[in-house]
Formats: C-alpha cells, sequence, structure tokens
C-alpha cells in the first residue's frame, strides 16, 4: 500500500508564491508518473501538471510559465513550485502516483490566493 501526504499549501496574495511538496511512502517502488490535480468548489478536478517516465512533463494550459513541477526520484517526492497566483488558482490540490500501474491519491492541501 502506498501513502501519498501532501504539504505546503495555505493563504498567499495574488502575485504570491506558494510550493507544494507530497511524499510517497509504504511499499513503494519507483514512481511510473506523479502528478499534481487541482479541485475548485463546485468544479471538476483537473489536471494540473505530470511527470511522467513515459510522457515527460506537461501542464495546463491555464498554469504554463507559471508553475514547476520537479520530481526527486531516489525519494519518490514530487513538488509544484506554484509563482504568480492568481485568485483563481484557489483550490485543493491533491497529489496522484502512478507506482506499478496503480493509482494513488494523496488527501489534498488547499490552496487559497486573495485578490
Amino acid at each position: 500500500q502506498v501513502q501519498l501526504v501532501e504539504s505546503g499549501g495555505g493563504l498567499v496574495q495574488a502575485g504570491g508564491s506558494l510550493r507544494l511538496s507530497c511524499a510517497a511512502s509504504g511499499s513503494v517502488s519507483r514512481a511510473i508518473s506523479m502528478a499534481w490535480y487541482r479541485q475548485a468548489p463546485e468544479k471538476q478536478r483537473e489536471l494540473v501538471a505530470t511527470d511522467s517516465n513515459t510522457g515527460g512533463i506537461n501542464y495546463a494550459d491555464s498554469v504554463k510559465g507559471r508553475f514547476t513541477i520537479s520530481r526527486h526520484n531516489a525519494e519518490n517526492t514530487v513538488y509544484l513550485q506554484m509563482d504568480s497566483l492568481k485568485p483563481e488558482d484557489t483550490a485543493v490540490y491533491y497529489c496522484n502516483g502512478n507506482f506499478n500501474w496503480r493509482t494513488y491519491w494523496g488527501q489534498g492541501t488547499q490552496v487559497t490566493v486573495s485578490s
């Protein structure tokens, strides 16, 4: 079983920065991919960024140029550096990991951007 634990969320003013972290623990091998999703109130969960062994790094158009995903493979940790934050980035951010072709989710961390 794999557990994903996020940290780093919080309240920030528009234009500010936050860095999210997600660490995998349990019976883990090297992740096939790790990603960040987000879900705003009354909206569907959407992909923010992904780092895959097969597909490389990809971003949602809405965050390109502002967010950066990175992985520390030896520690099965993924980060999301968020710069130039906007109020519309407000959401619960979820870590997602694919280990041995099974998908796991973290519990989510709240990011709130004030205008």
